[in-house]
């Protein structure tokens, strides 16, 4: 009778930051040999990249955001403490080796539950800002996994490692021509990609509308994901200045995001971690437009350093008006588009899927522990 296999349970919901990577770790987790629980929310945007992975298993736990309106906030306490006991009685349940948070609401109740019965809690933080569930949870977590340059000042420097953000299997560079073909574009044609984050832009959304007819005319394709909830598919065929017709794209969510990072020949995107690592695995230049209103701004941290490392450039919230200009000097560009792959493949070379895994069994005392993993910066962590 074999023995049943030891498990791991990952949060990782509320957002499509938090849970790609938690999706490339459990695959991790699982191709070692493990099991792999992941607790999302009960938030569209969870269920709709869940289907994609019915190899895996996923558990929504009740919670929601804190908030600070009283009805929202009363709200938050309530879900948060259903989310607790079942979190609670899940960790009974199950009894696994160690519980790993990647932030947000959907970490509390688990890392709280795991820490007071006994299980190792780890916690990866992706932005180069620590968030506040990270801040406040690492005080009990035996690991907090950090992107380089950050750090936990009161916390202690022994549980810390600098580590780079998992980044799902698939989202791998393929052929230009097929991966354009996939999506219904013209393999001839240069593309831009325009990204906003799980949630989507509505001012990203606006910036291609206004300006796709424009870049058509040039010859240039646009594919922009507006975000469930934003606007349903729709195709439009522009004409250039020769006459022919040019697609401009517009779709509420993307699963097949290597074959469109692998598209484009410049992204326009917010600079969430998630995003960030993405471009950086796919060598895909970028012209980042940081979310202004993001907790204590961390995604203008993470475009510093993406742009730092040649990655490509920042445009501010209140500079869009040029940002039509900056990317059309970049995508004719064809020398600066190659330094900024060549940028890319540099800041890639960290393998931070294997190093976690390794770190993560030996936290679990399944394995003999390493020195700290210190892999070289990965500005996709960032």
């Amino acid at each position: 009778m074999s023995m049943p296999k030891k498990t791991f349970l990952i949060a990782c919901g509320g957002t499509g930051g938090h849970l790609s990577p938690g999706i490339a770790l459990a695959e991790g987790l699982v191709a070692r040999g493990y099991s792999a629980t992941l607790l999302i929310s009960r938030k569209k945007v969870d269920s709709r990249l869940a289907e994609k992975y019915p190899h895996l298993t996923f558990l929504r736990v009740p919670g929601s955001p804190l908030s600070l309106n009283p009805v929202r906030f009363a709200k938050f306490v309530f879900t948060q403490a259903h989310g607790f006991a079942y979190c609670a009685n899940l960790v009974r349940r199950e009894r696994p080796v160690g519980i790993v948070g990647f932030g947000g609401f959907t970490s509390a109740g688990i890392v709280l539950a795991g820490s007071l019965l006994g299980v190792p809690v780890a916690l990866h933080e992706a932005n180069r800002v620590p968030g506040r569930a990270v801040r406040v949870l690492s005080m009990v977590a035996r690991r907090v996994y950090l992107p380089p340059g950050a750090h936990l000042s009161r916390h202690s420097l022994a549980v810390q490692r600098t580590m780079g953000l998992p980044v799902r299997k698939e989202i791998v560079r393929i052929p230009v021509a097929g991966a354009r073909a996939q999506l219904g574009l013209d393999p001839q044609r240069p593309v831009i990609a325009v990204l906003g984050g799980s949630q989507g832009a509505s001012s990203l959304n606006t910036w291609a509308r206004d300006h796709a007819a424009a870049f058509a005319q040039v010859g240039v394709q646009v594919y922009c994901v507006t975000g469930l909830g934003k606007s349903g598919a729709e195709t439009i065929e522009n004409p250039s200045r020769h006459g022919e017709a040019v697609r401009t794209i517009f779709s509420p969510f993307c699963d097949r995001m290597g074959a469109l990072l692998s598209a484009a020949d410049l992204v326009v995107s917010r600079a969430g971690a998630g995003t960030i690592a993405e471009l950086i695995r796919c060598a895909t230049p970028a012209v980042l437009i940081p979310y202004p209103h993001a907790a204590d701004n961390h995604q203008l941290a993470n475009a510093r350093l993406f742009e730092q490392q040649g990655g490509g450039i920042i445009v501010g919230e209140t500079a869009m008006d040029t940002l039509a200009r900056e990317v059309g000097d970049i995508i004719f560009n064809d020398g600066l588009l190659r330094k900024f792959r060549e940028n890319l493949q540099r800041m890639d070379r960290a393998n931070s899927l294997d190093i976690l895994l390794d770190d993560l069994e030996a936290l679990a005392g399944l394995s003999e522990p390493k020195a700290p993993a210190q892999p070289q910066a990965e500005g996709g962590a960032a």
